[in-house]
């Protein structure tokens, strides 16, 4: 069976579509066990899904001692390299690596370049929105529509006439890129970010607080808006 079938028909049950989706928000090593609690399913029916996820290779498992003793637990956690589907099958991640070789070979001028086509990118994701018409609230909604697929989850408190906004991105859409080009990867990412935050509040201050470059679990950022 080919990659692109085993995976469409892997995600195509709801549950395990589910089960995935909490693991790579959760971004860290689960058992059986843990599954089985979390969603009020038997192990047997958890141990299931989460073979097919592996079989899939959108997981990948290892054992691991059992600190009560006995045989080794078997954890299974996100796969670092995704797969890439399409239809037709199409190379478009092989042209994007050798754009960014391209990027790093020629130094600091085309990272800043590059730097600045993002931050425009982000602003454009935002800016056919009628944004001075919109609340504080309609433009946290657009934010959320637009980090659903990275999985951040704003959360808002108020300071001194100030919203804050703190958010940690869980699965990062370039992290099968980032131990090979981390020092501009995620500059890249932060300045798409900035973008749209700018368009959205131009009046904020953007500051990444975690990186996983960092060997953070997430990315964090913490945005004061006016």
């Amino acid at each position: 069976m080919s990659d692109t079938l085993k995976l469409t028909g892997t995600l195509a049950d709801e549950t395990r579509y589910s089960i995935y989706q909490y693991i790579t928000k959760e971004n860290k090593e689960v058992n059986v066990q843990q599954i089985a609690q979390q969603f009020g399913i038997h192990p047997n029916v958890a141990r299931l899904h989460l073979t097919k996820l592996n079989e899939a290779k959108l997981l990948t498992s290892k054992f691991v001692k059992n600190e009560k003793g006995g045989r080794p637990a078997r954890v299974y956690v996100l796969a670092e390299d995704p797969i890439h589907l399409s239809f037709p099958k199409q190379e478009n991640h092989l042209l994007l690596e050798w754009l960014l070789e391209l990027v790093d070979a020629m130094g600091d001028a085309a990272i800043d370049k590059a730097k600045d086509i993002a931050y425009q990118n982000g602003h454009k994701a935002i800016n056919h929105k009628q944004v001075d018409t919109l609340t504080f609230e309609d433009k946290l909604e657009i934010m959320k529509e637009t980090a659903h697929s990275i999985g951040y989850i704003p959360n808002v408190t108020e300071k001194e006439n100030k919203k804050i906004i703190n958010f940690s991105i869980f699965n990062c859409p370039y992290k099968d890129y980032l131990n090979k080009y981390p020092h501009f990867i995620c500059i890249l990412h932060e300045s798409f970010l900035k973008g749209q935050f700018d368009t959205l509040f131009p009046e904020n201050t953007f500051v990444q607080l975690e990186s996983k470059q960092n060997h953070c679990i997430n990315c964090v950022y913490h945005v004061e808006v006016l």
